[in-house]
């Protein structure tokens, strides 16, 4: 499956200020990590980047887009989602672009059974939890931790785990 290019990685929820600063709902891991990004994107295609610089302000990032410079051309942009190239953003190893997990098969690392295919990943805290969602319809919760995620191959859309005993059903 090919993967997109360019990701969704914040929202334009309002201004900051008069000199056409953008308050900024990431949709990365954290605001910080959106603070990171030099070049961000006002289209899915990339055909149209702009320089930005940002910072963190609470649970958002606070962005100065060049070109954005009064507070009247900074609130025409609200609404707008900000793209980010994933050649932009590098990840830890064990960490993983969300979209590129979603409608990956999950598969029994021992016995190569597919149990289904991951439709949602849920952040805890902790650790983040994987939505399986098995031939059946049944939703299954998965904790992405290493006692269970065995593998993650992007390139073959696979997630392999262990089921440890009660994950597919009601055992102690």
């Amino acid at each position: 499956m090919a993967k997109l290019q360019f990701l969704e990685a914040g929202e334009i929820v309002g201004t900051h200020g008069v000199r056409g600063e953008v308050r900024v709902r990431p949709e990365c891991d954290s605001p910080a990590q959106f603070c990171t990004l030099r070049t961000v994107y006002l289209d899915a295609e990339g055909n149209r980047s702009v320089r930005m610089k940002a910072r963190t302000h609470k649970n958002i990032a606070l962005a100065k887009l060049d070109g954005v410079d009064t507070v009247e051309a900074a609130a025409a942009l609200r609404g707008t989602m900000l793209y980010l190239n994933r050649r932009d953003l590098k990840l830890e190893k064990g960490r993983y672009f969300i979209c590129d997990l979603i409608g990956a098969q999950v598969v029994d690392d021992d016995t190569d059974e597919v149990y289904g295919t991951c439709t949602d990943v849920t952040h805890t805290g902790s650790n983040d939890v994987y939505h399986l969602r098995t031939s059946d319809g049944r939703e299954i919760l998965i904790p992405a931790i290493p006692d269970v995620i065995r593998k993650v191959d992007i390139e073959r859309d696979t997630i392999r785990i262990f089921p440890m005993l009660g994950l597919f059903d009601d055992e102690n």
